[in-house]
């Protein structure tokens, strides 16, 4: 429907904002992207003057955990491969719950295991093995790539990552996994 408010939070360079106004512009009112990293909003904000999108779209610094508006001020607020990184989930889903509107949305797209068996184990195998030795052998960093794994194996997923936002306070929650599980798309309504 038009008339949107739409947040993106860890946005990073604001790919997911623009993404969303690409696709939905004609719905969406306001956009903000919220991330902890100035460094990375500024590169954001450079990607929305070269759109001239400025007075649609703001780049904010914010934490997930206690975002900086107003109860019910947005109708869709999404995270992509973010909530993992969050120190406190739980609440970081509070918060999102708190800043929708009634029958708001939330969007969230994270890592996920797949649940064939098959390709479970060679996306498993690729997450310990090929991409730590790839990325770490391109980037110099090694760790960062051991990182990736461990988290992604150890965040919930699935029935249990719904079952937090249900205790946020999120009705409706259904799991989409996307690319044979290898991603899941989270959606719950205020």
């Amino acid at each position: 429907r038009p008339g949107l408010a739409v947040l993106d939070l860890a946005t990073g360079t604001g790919d997911q904002i623009l993404s969303l106004w690409k696709n939905c512009s004609p719905n969406i009112e306001k956009g903000t992207g919220m991330d902890l990293s100035e460094g990375m909003l500024e590169i954001g904000r450079k990607k929305i003057e070269e759109r001239n999108l400025q007075e649609v779209i703001e780049m904010e610094v914010g934490d997930a955990t206690d975002i900086p508006a107003d109860p019910g001020s947005y109708d869709a607020v999404t995270i992509s491969f973010g909530i993992r990184n969050v120190p406190d989930v739980p609440a970081s889903l509070r918060e999102m719950h708190r800043i929708l509107r009634p029958s708001g949305k939330a969007l969230i797209l994270e890592f996920s295991m797949p649940s064939n068996p098959l390709v479970r184990w060679g996306h498993l195998a690729y997450l310990r093995y090929v991409l730590p030795f790839v990325g770490g052998a391109v980037s110099g960093d090694f760790e960062a790539y051991r990182y990736l794994n461990t988290s992604i194996e150890s965040f919930p997923y699935g029935r249990d990552f719904c079952r937090l936002m249900e205790e946020a306070g999120f009705d409706t929650v259904v799991a989409h996994p996307v690319s044979l599980g290898i991603a899941t798309i989270y959606e719950g309504v205020r």
